[in-house]
C-alpha cells in the first residue's frame, strides 16, 4: 500500500481551525479589528477546556476503581498538575483580552447578543465533573443553567450531573483510608484529646494573661468559646451530620477524619502522594476562583454596570460565581483544625513502620 506522508497542516487540521474565525461585524460591512482577538481568545479557551476535561476524565477513571494503588494516586497528581498549568494560562489570557479597550469592544458588542460564555457546554461539563452541585449554582436569569445550552449538547451535560464527580470519588476514597484505627492506637480519639488539651491551655493563657484588662479577657474568652464550639462540632460525628443536613458541610465525617490525618501526618512516606493529591485539588479550586475573579474584573472594566450579552447581571453575576462556585473549599477549611506538630499524638513504632517504607535484606 502507498501510504500518504503525514503533513503538519493536515494532521492539525489547520485549514479548519484557521478559517473558523468569522467576524459578525464584517457581515454588516464594518469589520471591527478587535473582534478577531475576541474570537481567537474564546476559541483557545474552549480548546484548553477540552484538554482539562481529557485530563480530568483520566483521574475520574482512576478513582472510580475499588482499589486505588499508590502509583495511581501519583499519576492523578501529575494529571492535576497539568490542569493547574493550563489554568494559569487561562488566567494569563485575560491580560491579552484586556489589550482591547472598552471602546474597541463596543464596536462589535451588539453583534454578540444573545450569545454568552455562560453557554459554554464544556465549562458546564467541567464544573459537573469536578462536583459542583446543581443546587449550589448561582441562578442565571431565573432559569435552569442548562436552558442556555444548545439542545444537541444538553444530553451530555445531564449525564454529567448523574455520573460520579471527582468530589464524590474523593469522598469514597478517603472513607476507605485504612490508617484511621490501628491496634492500640485510635487516631480520632488521640487527636480529639490533643485538641481539647491545647484548647484548655489556651483558655488558661487568656485567663492568666497579666496584660489583659477584664474586658479584654472577656472578649478573648468569647472568641475562644467559638473556637471550642467549632472543634467540638467537627470532632462529634452527630454534630457534623447536622452541619451536612443544613448544607453548611458536604464532606462526610469519616472522609473529613481521613483528610485531616493525611494533612497532619503528611511527612509519613506513604501519605506523601495522598497529601499532594489533596493539595492539587485545592489548587484547582483556587485557580478557577482566581480565573472567575479576574474575568469579573475584566468585564467590569469593559462594560461597567451593563448587563452581559447573554442577559446576566454581568460583573455582579461573575463575582458571585467566584465566591460560591467552589468544590473543595472544605479541604482548605481543614487548616482551621490543624495543631502544632509538637502537639500531635505520637505514632507508635509499629504504626510508623506501616506508614513508611522498610526493606529487609
Amino acid at each position: 500500500m502507498n501510504k500518504k506522508l503525514l503533513n503538519y497542516s493536515d494532521y492539525l487540521k489547520l485549514e479548519d481551525i484557521l478559517n473558523s474565525q468569522k467576524l459578525k461585524s464584517a457581515e454588516r460591512g464594518t469589520p471591527a479589528h478587535d473582534e478577531m482577538l475576541f474570537i481567537v481568545i474564546h476559541q483557545v479557551y474552549e480548546l484548553w477546556f477540552k484538554q482539562i476535561i481529557h485530563e480530568l476524565d483520566s483521574v475520574l477513571v482512576t478513582f472510580n476503581k475499588q482499589s486505588v494503588l499508590e502509583p495511581d494516586v501519583s499519576l492523578a497528581v501529575s494529571r492535576l498538575n497539568r490542569i493547574i498549568e493550563i489554568q494559569k494560562i487561562l488566567i494569563d489570557q485575560v491580560r491579552i483580552l484586556e489589550t482591547m479597550t472598552a471602546m474597541d469592544f463596543l464596536e462589535f458588542r451588539d453583534d454578540l447578543f444573545p450569545s454568552s460564555g455562560f453557554q459554554s457546554t464544556q465549562f458546564r461539563l467541567l464544573e459537573n465533573k469536578l462536583g459542583l452541585l446543581r443546587d449550589a449554582r448561582i441562578n442565571y436569569g431565573g432559569k435552569d443553567y442548562k436552558a442556555s445550552i444548545l439542545e444537541k449538547e444538553k444530553q451530555d451535560v445531564e449525564r454529567s450531573e448523574s455520573e460520579s464527580s471527582l468530589f464524590q470519588l474523593l469522598e469514597n476514597w478517603l472513607e476507605r483510608t485504612p490508617f484511621l484505627s490501628f491496634e492500640g492506637f485510635d487516631f480520632w480519639d488521640q487527636y480529639s484529646e490533643a485538641v481539647r488539651s491545647m484548647l484548655r491551655n489556651e483558655e488558661n493563657v487568656i485567663r492568666n494573661n497579666p496584660n489583659y484588662s477584664e474586658s479584654e479577657v472577656e472578649y478573648h474568652l468569647k472568641e475562644h468559646e467559638r473556637a471550642v464550639s467549632s472543634f467540638e462540632a467537627m470532632i462529634d460525628p452527630i454534630e457534623h451530620e447536622k452541619l451536612i443536613d443544613s448544607g453548611k458541610k458536604r464532606l462526610s465525617h469519616k472522609a473529613t477524619q481521613a483528610a485531616l490525618l493525611i494533612f497532619l501526618y503528611r511527612e509519613e512516606p506513604i501519605l506523601h502522594s495522598p497529601f499532594n493529591f489533596l493539595s492539587r485539588l485545592m489548587d484547582v479550586d483556587e485557580l478557577f476562583t482566581t480565573w472567575r475573579q479576574r474575568h469579573a474584573l475584566m468585564v467590569r472594566r469593559m462594560i461597567g454596570g451593563k448587563i452581559g450579552t447573554g442577559g446576566s447581571s454581568g460583573h455582579a453575576y461573575l463575582k458571585s460565581t467566584a465566591d460560591r462556585h467552589k468544590v473543595f473549599a472544605e479541604l482548605a477549611d481543614l487548616s482551621t483544625f490543624f495543631i502544632p506538630r509538637s502537639a500531635l499524638p505520637a505514632l507508635p513504632d509499629h504504626i510508623k513502620q506501616n506508614l513508611g517504607y522498610h526493606f529487609k535484606s
